[in-house]
């Protein structure tokens, strides 16, 4: 009997009425809308003593389990996971003889398995993952002769897996990765586990060789032996048929020799194959040809840090659904196989550090889908293909250290997605393209070491996200551009080495976040100037420039020759007399003026101000240099919290890089004229606004206004897609995973492509590696308040902040926008929310909760077409709701109520891709 948990808690408190009761299953893994259970579970529930059946995970249930749960004497299952419990696993759950489930995953438990265990004869599977249990395997486990599942992962537990455990002829999965366990692995392990599924060791301190009778376990889903020091040669796998994933990276497997890698051959049997990894060891040979006889499901391929020979072979084209191929750093000669070409699923090919030649093959063109090409260090040549203009989801393109040569083809410009681009140590020729600055999101350039010439393009200042700009050892000539200033954020500028000339511009001194400046062996003269990075002689070198002077004296520059005024004209000393005193006065008026106009300023400014900002206000400006329009944001620090906000994002935006994220483009933190604490962050403009404006174009009567601006459904779902890429890059792709924490339209801001650009970093968080996905060790979400109608309701209940919240704001965000309706219109009241709102409707009604503007959008398509196509424009519609669907079903998942429920965001990207690829076709 299945109790609602208000009844449940009644019960529990009275120990007559819950003995009195058939209550036989509590399950609080479902609540109620916007309720999540917190506080410690009551003692009190040891009196259920028919319970059999306790089920309270994706909670936030805090204090220790109860030992008297123990009086619940027919319990099955305890279900606990993803909660914030403590302490110790109670030494009384030894009692309950006919536990069969335990699941404890996902708290902050402490200590070890208890050795009353050992009673638990009836147990079939213990879940105990990311918690900090530490202490040795107890070996009461190999006591269990029902024990099919033990999970131990992300723990501290060291020693060494007691040998009676390897006596369980019941073990199908068994998980121990990321702890400190050690020992070598029984030679008897297949056999031993003959019913084997997963086995997952990864990161630990394992010895020794895999043993060969592994092949013996032939029904193995999963084997994940990375991140140890395993040495030897790998044993057969032809046995392995079911095998999925195959993880043996850092290792030292192998020994450089020819048959190293004859297991390869073996997995041909393995038809289900996704995960292939078998880098950092010391495996030597040539990459057979069987590999082309791997399954077709296969998706990565990593054999990169080896000892690996020979050419490539040209099979590897028929793994068609390869999407990330690691083969650098190993000793692999020959061309590289057109045949790459055919893998239109990849994203990910990195070739880098071998002994390829020849050319770059023009049928790269054809792999649409990739991101990452990366091929420096080999002997390439000839010239750059045209072709690679075809990737339009490039960001990094690495050439560096090759032998190519010829010009760098005007094409390039055209990826506008690109923020590495790194040709340097080769034998280009030629100017740099005219049209550089296209490159709007390039971070890095790097074009060292070649013979190219010319002057720098002006075009270039247009690449205001430019970090890292490396011109040296060419023979570029003429001035550095003036439009260069506008570079704001570069950090690193090398221009040695080439022929430059004219005076070092006085902008250079201006640019805040230059580290290193190098402008050695050029032909640049006049004084250097001495603010800024050229007050630091270790960070700035301008030796061989025999035409400079002045500077700060470790330069050891001799000093600049000033005009004496003695060798002039009396007509000539009255002029310069009257021009100074004129510039005087006018400075005096000046400065007089400014004091008075002041205050009426500020007043003017206030009246472009937006409401981006959570903590204070944002202005519209332009920059005095080029003229870049720009946005202020300025902090209201008499605010609660603004101080905080304030490092929240700088910090969030000093460590991530993404072209879906806004860019800040510099820090301002001091006192202002009142000698008052002044915080600024200076970002790039986005002419189109916020998301917010576009969804809700409201006029001053709140009614929408004729000819107001709206997005089309192909906006709307690459807007949605833009602000996917953002939270999978913080989720996922960044050093340290970071969760937004508010994200909503009005953070949503578009360019003038209308590209989304998450914004506004303020209550941004940052989270432990290991625990991005789990409950475990975040900063805590008490005193965040986000937005209401867009935070998790865990939050609520004071669950700390987890990317699954982020996941939750997404799914609401994206039905707002396929709806037209706010989380918070007065039409959501009682139980009723936007998810359930539109849970309701799809599929059946569907048209009821599309945004008018987009039914309104799918009539004038049909009307506009001509009557001769009905069909066509039934199919056309028809298709567009299929589209509609599925964006709403993956609203509905991201939203869902139990965090566990959720998407992930790696899997809202890759769905909501697909979404736009069919729509694309279909129109």
């Amino acid at each position: 009997m299945l109790v609602h948990p208000a009844a449940c808690l009644q019960l529990v408190s009275s120990p007559q009425a819950a003995t009195e009761t058939e209550l036989k299953l509590i399950s609080w893994a479902f609540p109620t809308p916007f309720l999540l259970f917190s506080h410690e579970i009551p003692p009190a529930i040891g009196h259920l003593r028919r319970l059999e059946d306790l089920r309270l995970d994706n909670n936030s249930l805090t204090g220790e389990i109860p030992s008297n749960i123990s009086g619940c004497s027919p319990l099955i299952d305890i279900v606990l996971g993803y909660n914030f419990l403590v302490g110790k696993i109670p030494e009384e759950l030894g009692t309950l003889s006919k536990l069969r489930l335990v699941v404890i995953q996902n708290n902050h438990l402490t200590g070890s398995a208890p050795y009353s265990f050992d009673n638990l004869s009836s147990l079939e599977a213990l879940y105990a993952s990311s918690n900090n249990l530490t202490g040795n395997i107890p070996d009461i486990f190999g006591q269990l002769p029902n024990l099919s599942t033990l999970v131990l992962d992300l723990n501290g537990l060291s020693g060494v897996i007691p040998p009676s455990f390897f006596n369980l002829s019941s073990i199908t999965d068994f998980g121990a990765s990321y702890n400190k366990i050690q020992g070598t692995l029984p030679s008897n392990l297949g056999v031993a586990f003959q019913s084997l599924h997963f086995f997952r060791i990864n990161h630990n301190q394992f010895t020794g060789p895999i043993p060969a009778s592994i092949s013996n376990a032939s029904n193995l889903v999963a084997l994940g032996l990375g991140g140890n020091q395993l040495h030897g040669k790998v044993p057969s796998m032809k046995n392995l048929i079911s095998l999925e994933e195959f993880v043996l990276p850092g290792n030292h497997l192998g020994s450089g020799v020819i048959d190293d890698l004859t297991f390869l051959c073996d997995l041909t049997n393995a038809t289900r194959l996704r995960i292939l990894q078998i880098s950092n060891n010391t495996f030597g040979g040539m990459l057979p040809q069987c590999i082309a006889n791997l399954s077709s499901s296969i998706r990565f391929f990593h054999a990169s840090n080896n000892k690996i020979f020979g050419s490539i072979p040209n099979g590897i084209g028929n793994l068609v659904n390869l999407e990330s191929v690691h083969l650098f750093v190993n000793r692999f000669s020959g061309h590289i196989p057109p045949h790459v070409g055919k893998l239109q699923r990849l994203y990910e090919l990195s070739m880098n550090s071998n002994f390829l030649s020849g050319n770059v093959p023009s049928s790269f063109g054809n792999l649409s889908g990739l991101t990452i090409l990366s091929l420096y260090g080999n002997k390439l040549r000839g010239n750059v293909p045209s072709s690679l203009a075809e990737c339009q989801k490039l960001m990094v393109l690495s050439l560096d250290a090759n032998d190519f040569n010829g010009i760098i083809p005007q094409e390039i410009t055209g990826l506008s997605s690109l923020y590495d681009l790194s040709f340097s140590q080769n034998h280009f020729t030629g100017s740099l393209p005219r049209d550089i600055g296209k490159l709007i999101n390039l971070q890095y350039l790097v074009i060292s070491g070649n013979k190219l010439f010319g002057e720098i393009p002006p075009s270039l200042g247009s690449c205001i996200r430019l970090e890292y700009l490396y011109m040296d050892e060419n023979f570029f000539q003429g001035k550095i551009p003036s439009s260069l200033a506008s570079l704001r954020g570069l950090s690193e500028l090398y221009l040695s080495r080439n022929n430059f000339s004219g005076v070092i511009p006085e902008f250079l001194e201006r640019l805040q976040v230059l580290q290193s400046l190098n402008l050695s062996f050029n032909n640049f003269e006049g004084s250097v100037p001495i603010d800024g990075i050229f007050k630091n002689a270790t960070a700035t070198s301008v030796e061989g420039n025999s035409q400079l002077c002045g500077g700060i004296p470790e330069f050891h520059l001799p000093k600049c020759r000033v005009p004496h005024i003695r060798g002039l004209s009396r007509t000539m000393k009255l002029i310069i007399s009257l021009v100074f005193g004129i510039l005087g006065v006018i400075l005096v008026l000046t400065f007089l003026y400014l004091q008075a106009y002041e205050g009426e300023n500020r007043k003017a400014l206030q009246v472009i101000q937006t409401n981006f900002s959570s903590f204070g206000s944002v202005y519209k400006g332009v920059l005095e240099d080029g003229g870049t329009t720009i946005a202020i944001k300025v902090f209201n620090l008499v605010r609660r919290g603004a101080y905080k906000s304030f490092t929240a994002e700088c910090e969030a935006l000093k460590n991530i890089r993404h072209r879906n994220l806004v860019k800040v483009l510099s820090v301002c933190s001091g006192s202002d004229y009142r000698d008052n604490d002044f915080k600024a962050l200076i970002y790039e403009f986005m002419v189109n606004g916020s998301l917010e404006e576009w969804l809700h174009p409201a006029g001053t009567n709140g009614e929408i206004n004729d000819g107001q601006r709206s997005l089309t459904f192909c906006q709307r779902l690459n807007i949605a897609i833009d602000v996917a890429m953002a939270l999978e890059y913080l989720h996922h792709h960044c050093h340290t995973p970071t969760v937004h924490c508010d994200l909503k339209p009005s953070n949503v801001l578009l360019d003038d492509d209308m590209i989304g650009h998450v914004g506004d970093f303020g209550l941004a968080k940052f989270l432990p590696i290991t625990s991005q996905t789990s409950s475990g060790n975040q900063s805590s979400s008490l005193g965040i308040k986000g937005t209401i109608g867009y935070t998790p309701p865990e939050y609520d209940m004071g669950h700390n902040v987890w990317i699954q919240g982020d996941v939750y704001s997404y799914g609401i965000l994206l039905l707002e926008m396929f709806t037209g309706k706010k989380p918070t219109d007065s039409l959501f009241q009682g139980t009723l929310t936007l998810h359930n709102f539109v849970m309701a409707a799809v599929p059946k009604h569907l048209v009821e909760i599309v945004d008018p503007v987009l039914v309104q959008e799918m009539v004038q398509a049909e009307m506009s077409t001509s009557n001769h196509h009905n069909e066509d424009n039934a199919m056309l519609r028809m298709k567009t709701e299929e589209s509609l669907i599925s964006i709403f079903e993956i609203g509905l998942a991201c939203s869902a109520e139990l965090p566990g429920e959720r998407l992930d965001m790696r899997d809202v990207v890759a769905q909501m891709c697909q979404i736009r690829k069919k729509h694309t076709v279909q129109h």
